[in-house]
């Protein structure tokens, strides 16, 4: 079998903007783990990086002050709320992506962690946007697209491009954290609405919960590893970097027990704010 740079071929997912075709090559990427070949010390065609990441036309971005409020009691307001979960997950496998193909000279485990991360994101992309598609509103079939959304993670992706520790802290360990502590609240919503497709996005949010839990998990023993490496305090540098990078604040209520789950200890936690 012919070797696969695995770096490579994440890059070369990661500018691709179609979202089905992307969720095929990093299929293909995960399914081809006996080809892998990793090269830490190699760097990826980085000229190319000015067309990232690859995503579709719509949907528009804007602002998040502008991402309109989202009642889970009329259908287009469950849409435009199953959409923002949607556009969070194809991020995610940007993020992913962007993980494997821009950091190097890591351990070779920290790549296939941000592969698997990236394939999960991507079967969680499908399985609510085939929800979404099967909702029809007024005679419509929805789309991913058809709302618009904003482009926080990739920002912040943007913003710590040159610091693996920075990415780390920020990206799983900070936004996507917040995901944690607002599942439960969006599942209880829709435990109020006796519809179908409510009943199904809570069903899909369960599994995306428990493989959240295990990513955010990956970026804090990546977090902690570079500390280690650099000689930080985990718990200042994490403070000065949410500071250095105008990180969003968190916000209570916070799913302690999950993040506990994902790695957080509780000096951790008590100095975020968070118990």
């Amino acid at each position: 079998m012919k070797p696969m740079d695995l770096r490579e071929f994440a890059l070369d997912a990661l500018l691709e903007s179609d979202p089905d075709r992307k969720c095929e090559r990093v299929d293909a990427i995960w399914h081809a783990q006996a080809q892998w070949l990793i090269n830490p010390s190699a760097t990826p065609v980085a000229t190319r990086a000015s067309a990232l990441p690859g995503r579709p036309v719509r949907p528009r971005l804007v602002p998040p002050h502008q991402v309109p409020m989202r009642s889970v009691h009329t259908p287009w307001g469950r849409a435009a709320l199953l959409h923002a979960i949607c556009h969070i997950e194809f991020n995610a496998i940007n993020l992913g992506l962007d993980a494997v193909w821009r950091f190097g000279n890591m351990p070779e485990e920290f790549y296939r962690d941000w592969m698997q991360v990236a394939h999960e994101e991507a079967d969680h992309f499908r399985m609510l946007r085939t929800i979404l598609q099967d909702m029809v509103i007024d005679e419509r079939a929805c789309e991913y697209g058809d709302f618009d959304a904003h482009d926080g993670l990739w920002q912040m992706c943007e913003k710590t491009a040159h610091d693996v520790t920075a990415r780390m802290a920020l990206v799983p360990r900070t936004l996507e954290a917040r995901g944690l502590d607002a599942t439960p609240m969006i599942q209880d919503k829709l435990l109020q609405v006796p519809a179908p497709d409510a009943l199904a996005v809570r069903e899909a949010l369960n599994v995306i919960l428990r493989d959240e839990i295990g990513h955010v998990a990956i970026g804090n023993r990546w977090y902690h590893w570079c500390c280690q490496l650099h000689q930080l305090d985990p718990v200042v540098h994490m403070h000065r970097l949410q500071q250095e990078f105008e990180a969003p604040a968190l916000k209570p209520p916070f799913n302690v027990q999950a993040r506990k789950q994902a790695g957080f200890t509780d000096t951790e936690l008590e100095y975020l704010g968070v118990v």
